[in-house]
């Protein structure tokens, strides 16, 4: 496994290498909080942290579609509509595993719970595991010029006059951020589940709306300190952040997951239930 983990950095690390016209380099800009959090796979302990998660029935009643991406292949979601017409979006972001049963699930939920619209976007391009190891390497790999592509062409296929909220868990916590960042003014909200923040002022300083930051005050990866620092930030910033700490670990929103937390999962649910509601 060693061996296997060691060639397909390799393999990475020479994809980052490559430029052609057409192609979107496979590389992560350090400075990038996603390229931050995409390190910890590194760590035997964080891979530890994340044991696999238990099978889902699937219980979702949206369809998957394709969209346009600029520099590549198109993109894929998961689409669940409201049934009442509106224009409103909700983009969910998938954890290390990919666009699982379980986020698919949690897609049909929120959007029965909101009465939006609710999109949880491929980060993967089709890719789904629910090994420790193999999550590890396909957050690793992930592109995030690619990624803001897809989020791009996601919301150019909801509409001129869709806006957008959005939501995510770990690796997609992260994502959530600087989804609401690469959106602009159409970002009318912002909901993160223990994943990194973006510490680049400059890009703080763009962001449209205000983020619910969801914490877990047993997280060894984004803590105590990684939050508070996040806070002053976006105070630097002059934007509004509200934080919300949980006395439980890394991923004890996800049911599927050994480490939930019932009681704190759904404690932070009504609160994301409660933020959304107001968007």
């Amino acid at each position: 496994m060693r061996l296997f983990s060691l060639l397909c950095f390799v393999l990475v690390l020479a994809a980052c290498r490559q430029t052609t016209r057409n192609a979107i380099p496979m590389c992560h800009d350090p400075n990038m909080a996603v390229a931050q959090f995409a390190s910890f796979a590194s760590d035997a302990q964080f891979r530890n942290a994340h044991p696999a998660p238990a099978p889902v029935e699937g219980v979702h009643a949206g369809v998957m579609v394709e969209f346009p991406v600029e520099g590549g292949p198109n993109g894929r979601a998961f689409l669940m509509k409201s049934h009442a017409q509106t224009n409103k979006y909700l983009l969910i972001f998938h954890e290390w595993w990919g666009l699982n049963d379980y986020v698919k699930n949690e897609t049909a939920m929120w959007c029965h719970q909101l009465g939006i619209n609710v999109m949880a976007i491929d980060l993967y391009d089709g890719k789904v595991t629910a090994s420790p190891d193999s999550a590890g390497m396909l957050m690793q790999a992930n592109d995030p010029t690619r990624s803001i592509a897809l989020i791009k062409g996601a919301a150019k296929y909801a509409g001129d006059a869709a806006d957008f909220r959005t939501l995510g868990w770990c690796f997609g916590g992260g994502w959530s951020l600087q989804a609401a960042l690469a959106l602009g003014d159409r970002a009318k909200g912002c909901v993160m589940y223990y994943g990194m923040p973006e510490k680049d002022l400059d890009k703080l300083r763009s962001l449209s709306s205000d983020v619910l930051f969801i914490h877990a005050k047993q997280d060894q990866w984004i803590t105590d300190a990684v939050v508070g620092e996040f806070e002053a930030n976006m105070k630097t910033a002059g934007k509004t952040l509200t934080v919300h700490r949980y006395d439980a670990n890394h991923a004890f929103a996800n049911p599927s997951s050994p480490r939930y937390n019932d009681a704190e999962a759904k404690a932070s649910r009504a609160v994301v239930r409660a933020y959304l509601q107001g968007k």
